[in-house]
């Protein structure tokens, strides 16, 4: 599932529902539900999430949502695999991104020669 989300420090509740496409009281479900999930709240207490609460979110999303697992099973899921994920998911962004500046650098270049 690729998000559309800027990269920012921190993130609204609203832009997180947003990105996955579903409803903010399920965000703060999952945030109440899974504790690896700690949001910073500001004076008013809404909720600032950081792209590593946005990853948590993502990886919730794909075991409930997309493969069908139920809480219980996701929170056990989560904690087995949880340093292998986020190895891998550390080396996964890392490449997006440097693809993301591969392909500005080609139609920069092309933008140049034309």
């Amino acid at each position: 599932m690729q998000l559309n989300l800027p990269e920012k420090r921190y993130y609204k509740i609203g832009e997180v529902a947003e990105a996955f496409g579903v409803n903010t009281s399920l965000i703060r479900f999952w945030e109440k539900e899974f504790s690896s999930i700690k949001p910073k709240k500001n004076a008013k207490g809404d909720r600032r999430f950081t792209p590593e609460d946005v990853q948590q979110f993502k990886r919730i999303y794909e075991l409930v949502k997309e493969r069908g697992f139920t809480l219980e099973g996701a929170k056990t899921e989560l904690s087995k695999s949880r340093n292998l994920y986020h190895s891998n998911e550390a080396i996964v962004s890392r490449l997006e991104r440097i693809k993301s500046k591969l392909i500005d650098l080609k139609n920069n270049l092309n933008r140049n020669a034309q």
